[in-house]
């Protein structure tokens, strides 16, 4: 099982991950979405998001942008970051993740 984290604004992938208003969690067997959670993150700190996702069995995430501390605590943790993906909904997100055809472009955080 994966589990895929994509940091949301009103619905959708928020291009800053740290300061989205909500993740999404969803649980992937056998190549299809077994189910989605959604969970709202603690405020905003500096390198807290890597550890608190962890700690919900997260091992993957699907970003618009990230910074380099952020990318840097991911990889300590073992979760893998796709970064530079379109607005769109986490299912759509995550099927495109799961056929191999998510689009991404550069990473939309310059810090």
């Amino acid at each position: 099982m994966k589990k895929i984290a994509i940091p949301l604004e009103n619905g959708r992938l928020c291009a800053h991950f740290g300061h989205c208003q909500q993740f999404a969690i969803i649980e992937v067997v056998n190549e299809s979405i077994a189910a989605e959670t959604y969970i709202t993150p603690p405020p905003h700190e500096p390198g807290l998001l890597p550890g608190w996702l962890a700690e919900k069995g997260v091992t993957h995430i699907i970003a618009g942008g990230m910074g380099q501390r952020a990318l840097h605590l991911f990889k300590e943790q073992n979760i893998q970051v796709c970064v530079g993906a379109p607005s769109d909904t986490p299912a759509s997100l995550v099927q495109q993740w799961i056929k191999g055809s998510l689009t991404t472009g550069s990473n939309t955080c310059d810090h």
